[in-house]
């Protein structure tokens, strides 16, 4: 997005810096951008911590599924900690262009849960992120642990059941609403349910009404922060 005269930062949040332009893709039926991305994973990160639980920004899980250089890939995956990470959550975007700060037309959301050693991913527009979250899946497993830690190389799941948007704007929204479930469900049950995972509340929870209610929720979350740092 083209920075305009009038675009003046609104909001620092840890290290996520917001402009007034990031406010208004909230305002309507738009397509969420990375910021807003990495701003509502970073606000869950830090208002309901855990040292097990990594929510990857988007910039990182963009560069981790592209990176051409596999052995600086290491050095830049190593300060994340994957091996000590118990729940990993990726946004996903099917950008693949290096040379493209923001593309892409679709988010999905790709987690791996250590406890069943599996990555699923959650495509709220039947799957057609699928080539993306696998290039993740394949770029990141070398990282998360040797095979004697996880027992086999971990499974890739496809979750049939996800949620699916009504539109074709809300995908980003649908990735943070899932975010939250999958976040709230590990820190509640501390992952003791390996065959059935979060599939079930998922559906419960990330329902057309609660994505709608989440575009709000975030805008007046900025807002309110916002007028806290005035």
């Amino acid at each position: 997005m083209r920075k305009s005269s009038g675009d003046e930062m609104i909001l620092s949040y840890n290290d996520v810096v917001l402009r007034r332009s990031d406010l208004h893709v909230l305002d309507g039926p738009r397509f969420l951008n990375d910021r807003i991305i990495e701003f509502y994973l970073t606000y869950l990160s830090t208002s309901r911590p855990s040292d097990q639980i990594l929510m990857v920004s988007p910039s990182i899980s963009f560069w981790i599924m592209n990176c051409p250089d596999k052995e600086g890939l290491r050095d830049f995956v190593e300060p994340l900690k994957l091996p000590s990470r118990n729940l990993v959550i990726f946004p996903v975007n099917n950008n693949d262009d290096v040379d493209v700060a923001e593309g892409g037309s679709h988010w999905s959301l790709l987690a791996f849960e250590r406890n069943a050693n599996v990555f699923v991913h959650h495509d709220s527009s039947k799957g057609i992120n699928d080539l993306f979250a696998t290039r993740l899946y394949k770029a990141v497993g070398g990282f998360l642990g040797n095979s004697a830690d996880l027992g086999a190389e971990p499974r890739y799941v496809k979750c049939s059941s996800s949620p699916q948007q009504q539109n074709g704007y809300d995908c980003g929204l649908y990735v943070l609403a899932t975010a939250e479930v999958i976040h709230d469900w590990y820190r509640d049950s501390g992952s003791q349910d390996k065959e059935s995972l979060w599939f079930s509340v998922v559906n419960e929870r990330v329902t057309p009404s609660a994505v709608v209610r989440l575009r709000g929720e975030i805008s007046e979350l900025i807002r309110g922060l916002m007028a806290h740092c005035l």
